[in-house]
């Protein structure tokens, strides 16, 4: 539904801007799902919102908002490069896993500093998060400007922020050279699967789920929290580490290069994976799903600013507008709950609704969260 209502109100915005919806909508379509070339390209642009989603399925599960995706990336991307740089030699079956693992280990950092400084001195995580963001991006363009810069291309004129070619030991193996399809693909589709595990089938995901839905009654039953939140930053910001990994051994140039903004490296894969978690509702599965939507809707988006003729920010209002309408019918499903308790309490209908519990409120599929 909320994508249905996100698509009628672009169309009403493409016919303001004096182009026809059925014709652009066909266009982004073809573009993103007609061909094989299309849905690879697709699937490589929803795997680094898949990494980010999950990321942000375990941080919002524990009722903590992780909006630093974008920092997180980038030093996960720069521990990478910083290990195949320093141990090229090293064969691919190892070094493949160890760029990967260092990438999570990176984003991880990043995600346990603002975790710490929620769970321990109750910092604004949004805040902390976002300075964060920015935080990398300056160490980024330190780093690929200066220490790292590939001397090769570098003259008087011309200092291009970008790494030498890095080791082809550490580039993900292809899974079709005919699209070029990489293994990326797959590490995410097992993140996911992992993650969902975790959240659902482990002492461990219990506790982070119990913390998200009552902090009180998780220290009461003897729980660490704010070890617990801490972790759940960790492990959300080791996911955005893993996405920024994979951007950078599974790129066509096989190096890590920027344009002196996050965007310029990440893609703003940090923040549409917030889009991707949120209209999966919060379930690393359905972030799947709703990952190769948003990805298809990039890709696609191109070729109907081409078709006709319209601004490529249409597509990124387009992902606001699923947001909003997310949001939206969480609220209507909550007040819809709320007029069924006078008749379920009365107990003519049956069992209820699991009750509201106080500060998931605003979180897509909070229901869903207390019933598992």
């Amino acid at each position: 539904m909320a994508a249905v209502a996100a698509l009628i109100v672009g169309a009403l915005m493409l016919l303001a801007l004096g182009a026809n919806p059925i014709t652009g909508y066909h266009a982004l379509l073809r573009g993103a799902f007609g061909s094989s070339d299309a849905l690879t390209s697709t699937a490589l642009k929803a795997v680094p919102l898949i990494l980010v989603g999950v990321g942000i399925c375990i941080a919002f599960r524990a009722n903590v908002l992780n909006i630093g995706g974008e920092g997180q990336m980038v030093v996960g991307g720069l521990l990478g490069t910083l290990v195949a740089l320093a141990f090229p030699g090293i064969p691919g079956p190892l070094m493949v896993p160890l760029v990967l693992v260092a990438g999570m280990v990176g984003g991880g950092l990043w995600g346990a500093i603002p975790g710490a400084l929620k769970a321990y001195f109750n910092v604004n995580e949004i805040l902390s998060t976002i300075m964060l963001n920015i935080v990398a991006v300056q160490l980024m363009n330190y780093l690929l400007a200066g220490p790292l810069i590939d001397k090769t291309l570098t003259t008087t004129f011309a200092r291009i922020p970008q790494t030498r070619r890095l080791s082809p030991n550490a580039d993900l193996p292809i899974i079709s050279h005919a699209t070029g399809l990489h293994a990326g693909v797959v590490v995410a589709l097992l993140a996911a699967v992992l993650v969902y595990v975790l959240l659902w089938r482990t002492t461990l995901g219990f506790r982070l789920r119990a913390v998200g839905l009552s902090r009180e009654a998780s220290r009461y039953s003897g729980m660490s929290v704010k070890g617990t939140i801490t972790l759940a930053l960790t492990l959300s910001g080791a996911m955005a580490g893993l996405a920024g990994a994979v951007l950078v051994f599974g790129s066509l140039s096989h190096r890590m290069v920027t344009d002196g903004s996050a965007t310029g490296f990440t893609g703003s894969a940090g923040f549409n994976g917030i889009v991707a978690a949120l209209f999966g509702a919060l379930n690393p599965l359905w972030t799947i799903v709703s990952a190769f939507i948003f990805g298809g809707l990039l890709v696609g988006g191109t070729a109907m600013q081409i078709a006709v003729q319209v601004p490529s920010s249409l597509i990124v209002a387009l992902n606001g507008l699923v947001v909003v309408f997310v949001v939206s019918i969480e609220i209507v499903r909550r007040r819809y709950r709320l007029r069924l308790e006078p008749a379920l309490g009365a107990g003519d209908v049956g069992p209820g609704p699991p009750p509201a519990i106080e500060g998931t409120e605003g979180l897509p599929g909070s229901a869903e969260m207390v019933e598992g």
